[in-house]
C-alpha cells in the first residue's frame, strides 16, 4: 500500500534544490535586505544626477543664445591630501587619496573675459573606506572666472567658487560603530570652497585641451577623511560652441 502513495520525486531543471545558502535562515532574511538597499541607493544616485543634469541643460540653453564663448568639456583626473603619519591608533580617517575622477564642466565666457563655470567630479570605482566599507566620493562647484588670453590659440582658465563634496556609503551595516571604522550614516555632505586653473589651448578649429588643477577647502572633511585640504589634479578635453 505505501508504494501506491508514495510521495513522487522530483528531478530535471524546474525542481533542482536550492542552493545551501538559501536554506540559511541569514541568507533568507539579508539577501533581500542588501537588494532593497542596493535599489535605495542607485534610486537617490540616479535623482541626484538627473537633477544635476537638468540644470546643466538649462545653463546650456541659455548660454548659446547670446553668449560670447561657451565651452563644454569632459576629462579625468585624481586626488591628493595628507595622510596620517604619525599617530598609531586604529580605525583613523583615511586620506581622501587617489583614483581615476572622470569631470564634466561647462564654462561661458564674455567678451571682457570674465563669465561663469559649472563643473562635476566623481570617482569612477568607488574606493574601499579603511579597507571596509565602499564610498565614492562626488565633487560639483560653480565658479567666477577670468580667462585671459596669453596667445594665439592659448588662454588661461582661472576660477574661483564654491560647491560640496557628497561622499556616497554604499553598504552601511547594520553592526557598523565608530570605533570599528566605518561610518554609520549612507552619506555625507560638506560645503567646500575652490579655486583652480588651466591652460586652454585650441588644437584644431574648436576643439580645446585644457591641463587643469584645483585646490579645494572641504569644510568639515576631517569627520570622513584626514585632511579638509583636497587637490585635485588632471586634464580635459572639450569643445566651443560660439566664439565672436
Amino acid at each position: 500500500m505505501e508504494s501506491c502513495f508514495a510521495r513522487p520525486v522530483l528531478a530535471g531543471p524546474p525542481y533542482t534544490a536550492a542552493s545551501p545558502d538559501a536554506a540559511n535562515p541569514a541568507y533568507t532574511i539579508h539577501a533581500p535586505l542588501k537588494k532593497m538597499q542596493r535599489g535605495l541607493y542607485l534610486s537617490l544616485y540616479s535623482r541626484k544626477f538627473a537633477l544635476l543634469m537638468f540644470v546643466c541643460t538649462v545653463l546650456l540653453c541659455a548660454a548659446l543664445a547670446h553668449a560670447q564663448q561657451f565651452d563644454v568639456a569632459v576629462g579625468g583626473s585624481t586626488l591628493s591630501s595628507t595622510r596620517n603619519t604619525s599617530a598609531s591608533l586604529n580605525y583613523l580617517p583615511p586620506a581622501e587619496n587617489g583614483g581615476a575622477y572622470p569631470a564634466v564642466s561647462l564654462e561661458r565666457i564674455f567678451k571682457n573675459h570674465y563669465g561663469y563655470s559649472a563643473e562635476i567630479a566623481f570617482r569612477y570605482r568607488y574606493a574601499l573606506y579603511n579597507y571596509y566599507q565602499q564610498f565614492r566620493p562626488l565633487i560639483y562647484d560653480v565658479n567666477a572666472v577670468y580667462a585671459p588670453h596669453l596667445a594665439k590659440k592659448t588662454a588661461a582658465d582661472l576660477m574661483a567658487g564654491v560647491g560640496a563634496q557628497t561622499v556616497l556609503f554604499y553598504k552601511p551595516y547594520g553592526g557598523c560603530y565608530y570605533s570599528s571604522g566605518c561610518p554609520t550614516r549612507s552619506d555625507s555632505t560638506h560645503f567646500l570652497m575652490h579655486i583652480g586653473g588651466g591652460i586652454h589651448y585650441n588644437v584644431w578649429r574648436n576643439i580645446f585641451i585644457r591641463p587643469e588643477a584645483h585646490y579645494y577647502y572641504i569644510v568639515n572633511n576631517t569627520a570622513d577623511f584626514h585632511s579638509n585640504n583636497v587637490l585635485r589634479l588632471g586634464a580635459s578635453i572639450g569643445y566651443t560652441f560660439h566664439r565672436d
